[in-house]
């Protein structure tokens, strides 16, 4: 979730907050600090029931929008939604046995989560592999901790599980004030050398004025396109049913055939993003566990494509679009020129779903600076926070950097950060909004059919 606010917000925003967000670090660790060790004795004074009903309204509105999301949107904030609702359930309940069943829950959530990251990375091998197979192994050992009684026997459940949320929260503001503080020199001698102030750049086309928007970019509007097909879209013949599998990792057709699916990234500016494979793969079972490394020796050459018109007619039209209009077009193209230089394609590292993500990353990079510019304070940092879509994106590309970029992940990773580029109404908001026209309108049929009954009887 750093890497996401930081790219969202942008290097010029943090260059001028690191010390704010280094003591908001601090005080976040210290806070966890003394709320877990305040927990380990059975004299328990934390506010348990006030943050039941933070948890319930939070729950209670994620679940209330919910519908509004598109695919794998739909599905976190149900399962979010749903565990928090239940998570203030157990603490309303008050009794033991609500207890054990919250630090079960707790305990369950970091053991899956440890084991996914400590198999995914032991098998994958990518860059860093060391350091999250380490950090599975202390989300496992923090699951043993909830699960065990002692020292409590499971009172203390909820401190201990808002004592970790802020001591993890302090340690990634952090890694945000750290990195923020390395780029403080580097603007200044960006400047020297450009003899630009860091100023707001509007794409041609964008209107500067609008900070908010209903709906995704219409069909003339000019915006940067993610083309994906998935893999049962992408299929020549229909495909057997596998839930989810056929979703994020591929499809079998009838004949047994396998398609994968595939991505791509396009815009105005003529920038066309398409790695193909430039030699067969060796898909056989026997192979399977050797190119899932996300290694050197599973590196073999690629192929880009040179544009969208000439791949959809040589295969078939893009399955699903995803549109942003708040991009960079300077920014992607300075990575288009440096990521196209390296003509290599791996299949967990270096595949056309990773290219696109990258792409689509350096493009969106300081995309709520280029709304608000000055104006983006901490106002805007928390606006970020609060939308949904940000913990939607992170746990995608959590998920996709520890096993592999695929279609369908890229899909949902496309479309969750398009609501945070291209901001729409609060949820809340938007239903509130829909309500109060809804009552309007009825008012409105209501009072012509009295002042039509009103004319009729006279």
């Amino acid at each position: 979730m750093v890497h996401l606010i930081f790219v969202l917000l942008g290097a010029d925003f943090f260059r001028e907050r690191a010390k704010s967000i280094l003591l908001i670090a601090l005080f976040f660790i210290c806070a966890g600090l003394i709320v877990f060790i305040d927990a380990l004795d059975d004299a328990i004074f934390f506010p348990i029931h006030f943050f039941a009903w933070l948890f319930l309204i939070e729950g209670i509105g994620t679940l209330a929008v919910a519908w509004s999301g598109i695919g794998g949107q739909k599905t976190l904030r149900y399962v979010k939604g749903s565990i928090v609702v239940l998570v203030a359930i157990l603490i309303f309940s008050g009794s033991h046995d609500g207890n054990f069943l919250l630090s079960m829950l707790l305990g369950i959530l970091f053991l899956v989560d440890g084991m996914l990251q400590c198999v995914t990375a032991f098998m994958v091998r990518y860059r860093r592999w060391k350091v999250a197979l380490s950090w599975g192994i202390f989300e496992i050992l923090v699951a043993i901790f909830f699960f065990q009684p002692y020292p409590t026997n499971y009172e203390g459940t909820l401190p201990y599980g808002l004592g970790i949320f802020l001591i993890f929260a302090g340690v990634h503001l952090l890694t945000l004030a750290s990195r923020s503080k390395r780029l403080q020199g580097i603007s200044v001698a960006n400047n020297s050398k450009t003899g630009n102030s860091n100023q707001t750049v509007f794409r041609e086309g964008m209107d500067s004025t609008r900070h908010e928007w209903d709906g995704p970019p219409g069909e003339n509007e000019r915006a940067l396109t993610v083309h994906v097909w998935t893999p049962t879209g992408s299929s020549k013949l229909p495909t057997r049913s596998y839930p989810l599998i056929d979703r994020y990792i591929a499809a079998v057709d009838v004949n047994g055939v396998i398609s994968t699916g595939h991505a791509a990234l396009e815009t105005p500016e003529g920038i066309y993003i398409s790695l193909y494979p430039g030699e067969e793969i060796d898909r056989s079972p026997d192979e399977f566990g050797r190119i899932l490394r996300a290694t050197a020796e599973n590196d073999i050459p690629g192929v880009y494509q040179p544009s969208y018109a000439e791949e959809s007619k040589k295969w078939c039209p893009s399955t699903v679009q995803v549109k942003i209009r708040n991009y960079d077009p300077t920014k992607l193209d300075e990575f288009w020129r440096n990521y196209k230089q390296t003509e290599i394609y791996n299949l967990t590292h270096r595949n056309c779903s990773s290219s696109v993500s990258n792409a689509l990353e350096a493009a969106i990079d300081g995309a709520v600076f280029r709304l608000h510019g000055k104006k983006a304070g901490w106002k805007s940092f928390l606006r970020v926070l609060c939308t949904p879509e940000l913990w939607v994106a992170a746990q995608i590309r959590k998920r996709a950097i520890t096993m592999a970029w695929t279609p369908g992940l890229t899909l949902d990773y496309a479309r969750a950060l398009s609501m945070l580029v291209d901001p729409r109404p609060f949820g809340w908001v938007k239903v509130t909004r829909s309500t109060i026209e809804i009552m309007s309108k009825k008012k409105r049929e209501w009072h012509l059919q009295d002042s039509s009954s009103h004319k009729d009887t006279h």
